[in-house]
């Protein structure tokens, strides 16, 4: 890929995520406004969300790039079911090393319809929505354009130090804070890269993505140092070290998070390795 069509595909990469999430809010905003629960124009936010985002990266490759969506590690949509597993099983092991840490747990006084909306936001919004859109934008389109360019480690590493940047992008964090939150948002980005490489597909990166978003960041139960307004659940944490609790964006960049991150990374690698001895 030349220079020029790789700078435009990462510009044109950050242009889909953000007209996407603002359509989005448009389409929810106006199904507020006629009167729709807030647990539906969920749903249809984040089907919303992932829909465009598709649309619009397919568009991109067939009509401008000239070239195949599998060429971008998008293929039909299939899931492995060994990813499928581990997008369960490391949120569940992570949370539950927190369970076990002193804390208490904190139920928030809702009604059912209140209830409902906080899940389906966590699930349909974080989890599908951002999912799905960002693994086709950071892992399909941006990160694919610079292999193409500069190979598979640059395309590894560039798009996870960028995806994690715009996690602390207009957020009030402390200088350690930063540093903690760039440090783990690379290592998950990497993790994400090394699970879509593997088997050149994103549905695997995006199912891990997404369901971390549904568990931890969800609606139903949220860990950390306070009571979260906007869980139904929240478990307290009684220690406020820095590294443990990942201090001002929570426990995904926590040590234990990140821990996870790079053991799940390795997985991807080791079976990357035993494809190609096969």
């Amino acid at each position: 890929m030349k220079t020029g069509k790789m700078i435009l595909t990462i510009i044109v990469s950050v242009a889909f995520l953000l007209f996407a999430s603002v359509v989005q809010e448009l389409v929810m905003m106006l199904l507020s406004m006629a009167g729709i629960p807030a647990w539906l124009y969920h749903i249809v936010g984040g089907l919303f969300y992932a829909g465009l985002t598709y649309i619009l990266v397919r568009l991109y490759c067939t009509k401008y790039l000239r070239a195949d969506l599998s060429d971008f590690c998008i293929p039909k949509c299939r899931i492995q079911i060994k990813w499928a597993v581990a997008a369960v099983l490391l949120p569940v092991l992570i949370s539950a090393v927190y369970l076990l840490l002193p804390g208490y747990y904190e139920s928030n006084p809702l009604d059912i319809r209140t209830k409902l909306a906080f899940v389906t936001r966590g699930v349909f919004l974080a989890g599908v929505g951002a999912g799905v859109a960002e693994e086709l934008l950071f892992r399909g389109l941006l990160m694919n354009a610079v292999i193409k360019k500069w190979g598979r480690a640059a395309g590894v590493l560039a798009p996870s130090v960028f995806f994690a940047l715009l996690h602390i992008i207009g957020m009030n964090f402390s200088l350690a804070s930063c540093i903690q939150v760039m440090v783990a948002g690379t290592m998950v980005g990497i993790m994400f890269s090394l699970i879509a490489l593997e088997g050149r597909c994103v549905w695997n990166s995006a199912i891990v993505h997404g369901v971390w978003n549904m568990i931890i960041i969800g609606g139903g139960l949220t860990i950390g140092t306070e009571i979260n307004e906007y869980s139904v659940c929240s478990y307290v944490l009684g220690t406020r070290a820095f590294l443990l609790t990942g201090g001002e964006f929570g426990i995904e960049s926590s040590v234990v998070a990140i821990i996870g991150y790079i053991v799940v990374s390795l997985a991807a690698v080791w079976m990357t390795k035993r494809k190609r001895i096969k």
